[in-house]
């Protein structure tokens, strides 16, 4: 007899915040590792339709990595909709400005492309720096 796929409810779901420190760490291995915890894959109560991942902070994103020749020969692409509309930006001036974007556009890519990964974007936070408001949900956890 076969006893089922089990599928977590939602009351069995236990979130934790986890705190990555980004400096030094390569961008999209960077981001493989957050969209794992996001998705929940770490976990054994995971299921490719259940959001049971954690909530993520993610500090210095200023000192994240690019490898290669990337900082001058990759583009930010974004488009407005309209004919002729569209806007390529340097990663080297998009790091310099906001690396908190790359890093949430990288994070992005990895995630699947569905509802789901709306809810699980909503539990990333990137800071700049060091510092970040989320002290009291990182020290309860812990």
């Amino acid at each position: 007899m076969n006893a089922g796929t089990y599928v977590p409810k939602r009351e069995e779901i236990k979130r934790k915040w986890r705190v990555i420190d980004a400096s030094g760490k390569v961008l999209g291995r960077l981001a493989t590792q957050v969209a794992t915890i996001l998705r929940g894959k770490d976990k054994s109560c995971f299921a490719p339709s259940v959001d049971c991942g954690d909530f993520v902070l993610i500090l210095n994103a200023s000192k994240v990595v690019l490898t290669g020749k990337k900082l001058e020969q990759k583009f930010d692409f974004r488009h407005s909709g309209y004919p002729g509309g569209d806007t390529l930006t340097p990663y080297k001036k998009l790091m310099a400005d906001n690396p908190e974007k790359a890093v949430r556009v990288a994070v992005k890519g990895m995630l699947p492309k569905n509802k789901l990964a709306d809810r699980q974007m909503k539990r990333l936070r990137i800071f700049k720096g060091s510092e970040h408001p989320h002290t009291a949900q990182v020290a309860k956890n812990q």
